[in-house]
């Protein structure tokens, strides 16, 4: 849904008894770097009570471009805002405070956030004080007893803060939001009147799957905060307490409720007390001495306390109305509280120091378990690729599974490589390699390690690691290597498998849970997992299909299809013209590949169709420690004896960006992938098909691959035998050149991809993170340690180290105790236990007595 410079803004300003400020406020906007014709301002007269009316309407009124809306009684922040928004034109609604102006550039670089997704539902912009050095909102944080807080108020703006991202919520003073989701969503809650209302509104969107996002650069810079300056503090502190508990109310879920609303109340009356400066065991009746004033009716208490009480009262009050409004909100809620948990900042914030209600604090913490209720589990996902603009498929997968991981975990994506890409999603870190230092330290942090290549080689920390392990094994090394190494003679050649085969051998030694890309691959690893000794009776019995040891993840695409944003080639690279008909080869060039029968084929297809064009995506890998391999020299030298290059075949040079991609595959009319018939292909996943699928382009493929084989079956394009130019070459001219199969293999595509978006292909990932467990038959190993709540030290080492101990010897009582411990709690209940222990007793009977009994 993208933002065109013609979407119209309306941006709504609330004034009570600030007539001069809401005045300098729309002066202001009208420097703002937007089409007058486009932009809506609605000043809202909020029951100020004076003579704002009348000087509002005398300096506006002849402005086009600006609406007075009156309402005769003050309906606050909440209701003022509402009012404005109902009578506003605009596809957008920005919220402006009268105390404020705008930068030039506040509304444009807001509406850019808005295009970053279709589920961008509100930004909220920077504010910064009236000189623009001091911060008023960078990010706002929640606690778990409902109270909103801004972080970094009244440091100074040195950048930091300059990295657009997603928020729970943006501050109500600066706010953009589409009007057609704020009207779904009930706009701001008018019960709140004032304070907290942003708060609301923004987690109410998070949890209806929406989004909020941070805009750095569309700033605005605030004066002061005069809406409470004619009040008492109580008053404000009633308001603060009340909105705090039908915050929880309303967006918990029943779970989450239930564990903190006994908490933020028990809370509440701990700071009541806290303030009083009282002494709340006065009236315990042990502490009575005979005081003069026993009698006495009254004891003088602060309206701050009073405050409180009387908030929790008015909550109580208020009940009805609100449970109406949250059955309706969690029916129709998407997100878990543990999705949106991430976004809480600081959750545990006490926003009060004074150390009576500090004591109480953490006891309360502690006895409600909120502090468990809320860790969500932290995942380290490791690759050695560089992770940047220019991916390849390790770090591309690496990056998608931080990103699939991050809606219920805490994530940090680690590389040994280049680390030149940020998420606002999960943590991007870059390690030394075989620093184990550093690496210790993102260990100790974890719950779950993902990883993927020679993680586990390179560093010894994450080979004593007792942490939950999940090894990605999409890519056989030890087959790439078997062509891979062919060029460099035998001995280097068998040093590269060998290498490379005790890798994997260590990881699927190591690992609780695999993961592999197809079907083919599942059989292949569960043949060497056979072999290693890990295809036993404990993992049989925890799950007789192992499906919890090894599961299919492939590759994966967007679900979003591609948007093109610029010319790639077309009219671009010389020699491709607007009408060619262009072949593109979506990825590197490697030696298991065939790129020379294609070269054949397109110099023999060019000889009746000269207007054919194949363009090699790219040449240069992305990572440094990939090298050139000789079919790239190869193929150049073949497309240039047979006079194609430069006429009908173009190299590019560079490795395309990942988000660029889209604009070279969107210009092609096929994608093709031609590979020879060996056992690297047997049990590869070409993951360039995908990209082809993305763009829902026709598809040329070698048979004797997953998709190869798939590309046959389900009629997306042409699945020919290997090193056979004619067949190619035919293939390619049908998909390119006959209208009715382009339309039936572009059918095909459009049916098949479903299957494959990211969201799907990493299912089984998410799944088993929500819920990480050690493997069955290590769990003796890790002391029978099979969730993350014990990992994070309810075991004490002495006992570890005993379990540990036990769990190496091979046979005897004690180790079949702990055994049972493990079925009875983790591989199956007690019949499994049964089954373990006749099957035992008959094997002692059978050694006492020898094979056919007495």
């Amino acid at each position: 849904m993208p933002v065109s410079t013609s979407s119209v803004v309306s941006v709504v300003i609330v004034n009570f008894r600030g007539t001069d400020d809401t005045l300098e406020c729309v002066a202001r906007l009208t420097e703002v770097d937007w089409p007058t014709d486009q932009l809506e301002i609605v000043v809202v007269e909020n029951g100020s009570g004076d003579d704002s009316r009348q000087r509002l309407e005398a300096a506006l009124g002849g402005h086009a471009n600006v609406k007075i809306v009156v309402s005769k009684d003050n309906l606050g922040f909440t209701g003022g805002s509402n009012l404005g928004a109902k009578k506003a034109k605009g596809e957008f609604v920005a919220f402006l405070n009268n105390d404020a102006k705008p930068h030039p550039g506040w509304i444009r670089e807001a509406l850019d956030q808005f295009n970053v997704s279709p589920r961008v539902a509100a930004v909220g912009s920077k504010v910064l004080d009236w000189d623009g050095k001091a911060i008023d909102f960078v990010q706002g944080s929640l606690t778990w007893f409902g109270m909103g807080y801004k972080d970094r108020v009244t440091e100074v703006d040195d950048g930091q803060f300059d990295t657009p991202k997603d928020l729970l919520f943006g501050t109500g003073s600066a706010l953009f939001v589409r009007k057609s989701v704020f009207e779904q969503v009930g706009g701001f809650d008018e019960k709140l009147f004032m304070f907290y209302d942003d708060v609301d509104l923004g987690w109410r969107l998070n949890i209806l799957g929406y989004r909020v996002r941070f805009a750095p650069q569309s700033i605005v810079f605030h004066k002061h905060h005069g809406s409470m300056k004619s009040f008492g503090e109580h008053r404000e502190m009633y308001l603060l307490e009340r909105n705090a508990l039908m915050l929880l109310f309303k967006n918990l879920s029943d779970e989450s409720l239930a564990k903190f609303l006994p908490g933020a109340l028990a809370l509440l009356a701990r700071r009541a007390v806290a303030k009083s400066g009282l002494d709340s065991e006065m009236f315990d009746i042990r502490r009575f001495v005979g005081a003069a004033d026993e009698f006495d009716p009254e004891t003088p208490v602060s309206k701050d306390t009073m405050a409180g009480l009387f908030a929790l009262d008015q909550f109580v009050a208020e009940l009805p109305d609100l449970q109406a409004a949250r059955d309706d909100l969690q029916a129709r809620r998407t997100k878990t509280d543990g999705e949106v948990f991430r976004l809480f900042g600081d959750i545990f914030k006490p926003l009060f120091g004074d150390p009576y209600y500090l004591e109480g604090f953490r006891s309360i913490v502690d006895a409600f378990d909120i502090r468990e209720h809320t860790q969500r589990t932290k995942v380290l996902v490791i690759t050695g690729d560089a992770i940047g603009d220019k991916m390849a498929g390790p770090a591309m997968r690496a990056w998608k599974i931080s990103e699939a991981l991050s809606e219920h975990s805490d994530v940090r994506l680690l590389t040994w490589n280049v680390a030149a890409r940020k998420s606002d999603l999960f943590e991007v870190d870059r390690v030394r390699l075989q620093n184990e230092h550093e690496m210790k330290a993102h260990e100790e942090w974890a719950d779950v390690i993902v990883f993927q290549g020679h993680a586990l080689h390179h560093f010894t920390t994450l080979k004593r690691s007792k942490k939950i392990m999940v090894a990605d094994l999409y890519d056989p090394m030890h087959l790439e290597q078997l062509e891979q190494g062919r060029e460099w003679g035998l001995a280097q050649w068998k040093n590269q498998v060998a290498s490379a085969t005790d890798v994997l051998n260590e990881q699927l030694l190591r690992a609780d849970f695999f993961l592999c890309a197809s079907e083919r691959q599942r059989l292949f690893w569960l043949g060497q997992l056979a072999g290693l000794g890990r295809i036993n009776p404990e993992n049989y019995a925890a799950d007789e299909n192992l499906e919890k040891l090894i599961a299919i993840a492939p590759f994966g695409m967007d679900s979003t299809p591609p948007a093109r944003t610029r010319k790639a080639i077309r009219g671009v690279v010389p020699g491709i013209g607007e009408d060619d008909k262009v072949v593109i080869w979506g990825g590197g060039i490697y030696n298991w590949f065939d790129t020379l029968t294609l070269i054949r084929a397109i110099a023999l297809l060019a000889e009746r169709r000269p207007d054919v064009r194949l363009f090699f995506l790219g040449v240069a890998h992305p990572n440094p420690d990939v090298p050139e391999m000789a079919i790239v020299a190869r193929t150049r030298q073949l497309a240039a004896e047979l006079g194609v290059a430069g006429k009908n075949v173009f190299f590019n040079e560079q490795w395309v960006a990942l988000d660029d991609r889209a604009n070279y595959l969107l210009e092609a009319d096929a994608g093709v992938s031609t590979h020879y018939d060996h056992i690297e292909t047997t049990f590869s996943f070409r993951t360039r098909i995908l990209d082809y699928m993305w763009a829902n382009l026709p598809i040329v493929t070698t048979r004797g691959d997953s998709f190869g084989d798939l590309v046959g079956a389900e009629g997306m394009g042409v699945a020919v035998p290997e090193r056979d130019v004619e067949a190619l070459a035919d293939a390619l001219e049908s998909v390119l050149y006959d209208p009715e199969v382009t339309a039936a293999t572009r059918d095909a595509v459009s049916r098949v991809r479903e299957d494959f978006t990211w969201e799907k292909a990493l299912s089984p990932l998410v799944e088993f993170c929500r819920d990480p467990h050690v493997a069955p038959d290590r769990a003796l190993e890790s002391t029978a340690v099979t969730t993350v709540k014990a990992l994070r030290g309810k075991v004490a080492r002495s006992s570890e180290e005993k379990f540990h101990e036990i769990a190496n010897r091979r046979h005897g009582v004690a180790r079949d105790l702990a055994l049972a411990r493990h079925y009875v709690t983790d591989g199956g209940g007690i019949e499994v236990l049964r089954s373990k222990v006749q099957n035992r007793l008959a094997t002692m009977r059978a050694s006492k007595y020898g094979k056919y009994g007495k």
